[in-house]
């Protein structure tokens, strides 16, 4: 039997554990930048699954590299290598600082293996057990369980899940001072920061201001890690955000556009810093994840990471972005009242409104463009990266339109 999206939506509304706003369209297909709903709609995606699907919808290179993959090996445990796994590793390591990789399935545990290397290289390796504050910065998003929700500046995620873990310090993101002066405490492990903050409203920090953190950490015998979950695999143009200014970190950690829509995470080491996950002979294993590295979703990675090289998508990021912002610019030329600032860097852009960031997204998909919230009030813009001009002029005339309708200025 054939459901409508009311059908399937009334399903849902008497299932599901009510914690998402999703917006009222059900997915059924998609190709490329585009999706369709099950009644046959057809939308603008601008949001890339927010900012996963690099390589964009049913690639058909990623679909075929996955079935053959179905077909061979989907799951081992990490009781055995596999194959995929560790050529994912050296993907990896070949196009980064990093000499060392720990997979997992998502940005959040990630980013939990992260909490855990900087705890225990402070505690086990360098030998400095009072060393276990974390130092994290306002605005961020570093993930929902609850150590990850507790790294995150933004209160809205922490309530009603207290005791949190801690210690935490929190420092004005883009303010150097303030993280030198944190991190020279006797307590401070490391600090964790986006290079740009994607949740926290399409936020890039000042000129110098990583490498500032890596003079500080340098400094303090406390380690650096970048959380790349949104901006790594090339999101801005590069490889990873950290490379426009020419700084590396000792920890990164990526999940979204890795796997192109398969669920996979990783965290990536320099050798000194890999310590702090390294298992001790005879002693227990640190950390583990059943599903990490499984052969479905390290050969997604390998093949996102080759598609994206050898088709020349870093570049076309660059350019396809530097297109996306001027025309995000345009926007707030001709609309003063109602849209205040362009940002971002490559295929990560935001435009912040003076009101209704939310009403602005749900006109925007009425009128066939699917686009998300940053913040609380900025339109962001994470598309696939094979979106073409055409689709990019499409989606800004979408929102030009909406602006002219004045859903987004002040009353």
């Amino acid at each position: 039997m054939t459901r409508t999206a009311a059908d399937l939506l009334a399903v849902a509304d008497r299932t599901f554990i009510k914690n998402y706003r999703q917006q009222p369209v059900v997915l059924a297909r998609g190709a490329g930048a585009e999706l369709w709903d099950v009644d046959g709609r057809r939308y603008l995606d601008m949001t890339a699954g927010i900012a996963v699907c690099c390589l964009g919808h049913a690639h058909p290179e990623l679909t075929r590299r996955l079935a053959q993959q179905l077909g061979r090996l989907t799951h081992v445990s990490n009781l055995y290598w596999n194959e995929p796994q560790i050529e994912a590793a050296l993907a990896l390591t070949g196009r980064s600082f990093a000499e060392r990789v720990f997979f997992c399935n998502s940005g959040a545990e990630a980013n939990e293996g992260a909490i855990k290397l900087v705890r225990r290289w402070q505690q086990v390796v360098a030998g400095q057990p009072a060393r276990t504050t974390i130092v994290a910065t306002h605005g961020s998003f570093h993930g929902r369980s609850v150590a990850t929700v507790s790294l995150t500046g933004q209160p809205k995620y922490r309530e009603g899940f207290g005791p949190l873990f801690g210690p935490v310090e929190f420092v004005p993101f883009g303010d150097a001072a303030a993280a030198r002066t944190a991190l020279a405490a006797p307590t401070a492990c490391a600090i964790i920061v986006e290079p740009i903050q994607a949740e926290g409203g399409i936020v890039v920090p000042p000129p110098g201001y990583l490498a500032a953190l890596r003079e500080a950490c340098d400094a303090t015998g406390t380690l650096l890690v970048f959380d790349e979950v949104q901006t790594g695999v090339g999101r801005t143009g590069r490889w990873w955000g950290h490379e426009h200014d020419g700084v590396t970190p000792d920890v990164m950690t990526l999940a979204k556009g890795l796997g192109g829509g398969v669920p996979v995470g990783a965290v990536l080491a320099t050798e000194r810093a890999a310590a702090g996950l390294a298992a001790a002979p005879g002693g227990a294993v640190p950390h583990a994840s059943t599903f990490g590295g499984n052969p479905l979703a390290t050969a997604a990675a390998v093949a996102v990471l080759e598609i994206v090289e050898r088709d020349g998508l870093l570049a076309q990021v660059t350019a396809r972005g530097e297109h996306l912002g001027q025309a995000l610019a345009g926007l707030v030329a001709a609309h003063p009242g109602a849209a205040l600032e362009a940002r971002g860097r490559g295929l990560l852009r935001g435009l912040r409104v003076a009101a209704g960031a939310a009403a602005v997204v749900a006109r925007a998909r009425e009128l066939g463009v699917l686009l998300s919230l940053a913040g609380a009030d900025v339109v962001r813009f994470a598309p696939s990266f094979v979106v073409s001009p055409a689709q990019l002029d499409e989606a800004v005339s979408v929102l030009g339109q909406v602006l002219a309708e004045g859903v987004a200025t002040p009353t």
